[in-house]
C-alpha cells in the first residue's frame, strides 16, 4: 500500500479543490490519502463525494499551535469533527487567520506593495485566508517571481517585515484535544530548519508524554541529517515515524505520493481512532 496523510486543497492554501486532489492521489498510484487542510475539515465533503474507487480517505486536519512564539503545526487523524472543545479552537485559529491577513497586507502595504485584501479573499475563495493566498498575491502583482520568496525576512517569513502572528494554542494543548476527540495526533515536519520551525527534541518528548502518536519524518524540508536524527528520537520516545509529501498542489510542484508511511504505522494509527473510521470506495 501506498500512503500519504498530508495534503492540502483550496478548502486552506492548496491550489486544487478537494475532489481534484483525491483524483490526482489515485493517479499518482497512492491507497490511501489524508487530506489535512489547515485548521479545518471543510473540504472533506467534497472529497468523499469525489472518492475515486481503490482510494481510501483519511479525516484529517493540520492544527496550526504555537509556543515561544515558535509555530508548531501538529496533523490530526480521525478525530470527531463534531467534538465541541476542538472544534471552537478551530474556529478561533480560522478568525485570527483572518484578522492577520488583513493586517499583513497593510504592513505590505506600507513597504509599497501594490496588492488589495480583495485580490488575497479572491484567491482564498471560500478557504480562511493564509499566507500563501497573500504570497500569490504578491507574483500576480509582479513583486515576486515565484510565491516561496515571500517566505523571507524581507516580506512575511517568521520576523520578517511584515509578519503578523496570530492566535494559536500551546502543541500539549492541541495534543490533548485531539485525543479527547478520539483522533490521533502526529507533529508535522519538526526539523523544518528553512521554515524557521525547528521542534526542539525535549518538546517533542513532552508532547510524547501528552499523549502524541508519531512524528512526520520523511519529508521535503528534512534532509538526511534530519531524518535520521527524527528516527532516533521516535525510536526512543515510543513514537511512530510517519512520511507525507505534504502537497499543495501547484506550490509544491504537485508532488502527491512523493513521500509515504509505513502500511504498519497506518494500520496502529487506524487501530488507535475512535472518531471516525477511514473511508474507502470499492
Amino acid at each position: 500500500m501506498r500512503i500519504d496523510l498530508h495534503s492540502h486543497s483550496t478548502a486552506s492554501d492548496g491550489t486544487e479543490p478537494p475532489a481534484e486532489v483525491v483524483r490526482r492521489a489515485r493517479q499518482a498510484g497512492l491507497d490511501v490519502l489524508a487530506l489535512t487542510d489547515h485548521d479545518t475539515v471543510a473540504g472533506l465533503a467534497e472529497a468523499e463525494a469525489a472518492l475515486p474507487d481503490g482510494l481510501t480517505l483519511v479525516a484529517g486536519m493540520e492544527m496550526s499551535c504555537a509556543r515561544d512564539g515558535l509555530s508548531i503545526h501538529l496533523l490530526a487523524y480521525l478525530f470527531d469533527p463534531a467534538d465541541p472543545e476542538l472544534s471552537t479552537e478551530c474556529a478561533r485559529g480560522r478568525e485570527s487567520r483572518d484578522s492577520r491577513g488583513r493586517l499583513t497586507v497593510e504592513r505590505l502595504n506600507a513597504l509599497g506593495v501594490p496588492i488589495t485584501w480583495e485580490q488575497v479573499t479572491a484567491l482564498a475563495g471560500d478557504a480562511p485566508v493564509g499566507r500563501p493566498h497573500i504570497a500569490r498575491a504578491m507574483v500576480a502583482a509582479g513583486v515576486i517571481d515565484d510565491p516561496a520568496q515571500a517566505f523571507t525576512e524581507e516580506w512575511i517569513g517568521g520576523g520578517g517585515r511584515a509578519f503578523v502572528r496570530r492566535y494559536a494554542p500551546d502543541p500539549v494543548t492541541a495534543v490533548r484535544m485531539v485525543r479527547a476527540a478520539g483522533g490521533v495526533p502526529v507533529l508535522a515536519h519538526p526539523k523544518a530548519a528553512q521554515r524557521g520551525r525547528t521542534v526542539s527534541d525535549a518538546l517533542i518528548a513532552e508532547l510524547a508524554g501528552a499523549g502524541l502518536f508519531g512524528v512526520e519524518i520523511d519529508h521535503a524540508d528534512h534532509d538526511d541529517a534530519a531524518r535520521a536524527h527524527l528516527r532516533g528520537l521516535a525510536a526512543e520516545l515510543g513514537l511512530a515515524a510517519t512520511g507525507s509529501s505534504d502537497d499543495h498542489g501547484d506550490l509544491t510542484g504537485h508532488r502527491l505520493g512523493a513521500h509515504t508511511t509505513d502500511p504498519e504505522v497506518y494500520e496502529r494509527m487506524v487501530a488507535q481512532a475512535t472518531g471516525a473510521t477511514p473511508v474507502r470506495r470499492v
